[in-house]
């Protein structure tokens, strides 16, 4: 506990005064420096989380969130279970040819009721029938502009599996009507997906039937690992993956650059939060005599190292708490700021076609916040040890006698 002569002491010591101009601006320093570390931490966290959530929803938004599929033997019918819903599918890898231009994409197949189910066909950003009936295919819009097609046109696809003609084996192929352009989101998705009916498909490529999958979508897709264990559960003998397992590389590397840019930004603090050991050195240098006589009235040596540790943690803390308030408003207003300074500016600072996103995401945690405070508020609270401990280490009779 603090007795009231303390706080009457550590406010007095915090106030402004002339002599003490120097001690001000290094008070001043410190507490602008804590608060921009913590504000610029709170909105690099706030970005990449958002950016990491944006991504998420668009993978999961267009692909199944697991997949289960067969060894030798075919998958056991199993009806919808009370956290997901399955639809059964196929693929193969083909090669579309479009007047002077060819590109190899990856077919999928689905039954015609169970696309018109999928999130990507029934999207404010998909164009045309959500009917896949047999010689029709859907088509991402990407592809649409690299090949010059559109809803309606005829394409051939050439398939990888042979037919037998007088002079030998050829690749098939058949035409195929352009019924609808979908848009995922993602340039390579929509340059390299295509769907049609999934007999068509079998019929196609020559696959059986007892080699088809499960694609399933949960309610809750970000909690991907335990619906994994579950499914495995389900179907023991079969192989289960997932969209975290396809881009595993991708999240493993935004969660490598995120703890990176979190330990470069928390230097910002540090090297803030050491300019609280100068101020409050130079503190207990100007108040030597005060020390003293505070000493000989009998005020013990803990109370001294109370008040000058309460000095520096104080403004740590005030430091912190206005550092988080600048960060959250940024980060709430962060897409509106950008189109501010790109307008005034005319320079581009999130460019859509690398980071695949028409706006600057940003998604306030309060999990990070209350870890950026906490080492922010210790960090100062470790840094203004060693100057109280200092100060109350001073001999009472030295500092009145040369005081």
């Amino acid at each position: 506990m603090i007795s009231p002569l303390e706080k009457e002491i550590i406010f007095r010591f915090l106030k402004a005064r002339k002599r003490d101009s120097f001690l001000n601006i290094i008070s001043i320093f410190s507490f602008v420096g804590i608060s921009i570390g913590v504000a610029v931490l709170i909105i690099v966290m706030s970005v990449m989380n958002g950016f990491r959530t944006e991504l998420i929803n668009k993978i999961i938004g267009f692909n199944a969130h697991a997949v289960v599929k067969p060894y030798d033997k075919p998958l056991i019918s199993i009806p919808n279970i009370d956290y997901a819903n399955s639809v059964i599918s196929n693929e193969g890898e083909a090669v579309i040819l479009s007047k002077l231009k060819t590109k190899g994409i990856l077919l999928k197949g689905y039954l015609e009721n169970d696309f018109s189910k999928l999130k990507i066909s029934i999207n404010q950003n998909f164009y045309g029938s959500n009917k896949l009936s047999s010689k029709s295919i859907s088509i991402g819009k990407d592809l649409s502009f690299l090949l010059n097609i559109e809803i309606g046109d005829f394409i051939t696809i050439m398939s990888t599996s042979g037919v037998q003609t007088v002079v030998g084996t050829l690749p098939r192929q058949e035409k195929f009507e352009i019924i609808s352009i979908f848009d995922s989101g993602i340039a390579e998705f929509n340059e390299n997906v295509a769907y049609i009916n999934l007999a068509t498909l079998e019929n196609f490529f020559d696959k059986n039937k007892n080699n088809r999958f499960n694609e399933y979508y949960f309610k809750n897709p970000k909690n991907i690992e335990y619906h994994k264990k579950r499914l495995i559960d389900l179907y023991p003998d079969t192989y289960v993956y997932t969209w975290a397992d396809l881009n595993k590389s991708l999240f493993s590397a935004l969660k490598v650059e995120r703890n990176v840019m979190f330990i470069i930004l928390s230097l910002i603090i540090i090297v803030a939060a050491f300019n609280i050991i100068s101020g409050l050195t130079i503190l207990v240098k100007n108040k030597t005599r005060e020390i003293g006589i505070l000493k000989s009235i009998g005020v013990s040596n803990n109370s001294i190292k109370k008040i000058f540790f309460y000095v520096g943690f104080i403004i740590g803390t005030s430091a912190t708490l206005f550092g988080i308030i600048i960060g959250t408003l940024f980060s709430y207003n962060i897409e509106d700021i950008r189109k501010f300074i790109s307008k005034t500016f005319d320079i581009t600072l999130f460019p859509e076609e690398i980071y695949f996103l028409s706006t600057l995401p940003s998604e306030v945690n309060i999990n990070s916040i209350i870890l950026i405070s906490f080492c922010s508020i210790i960090t100062t609270s470790i840094v203004s040890i060693y100057p109280a401990s200092r100060a109350a280490n001073l001999d009472t009779i030295k500092t009145l006698k040369y005081e």
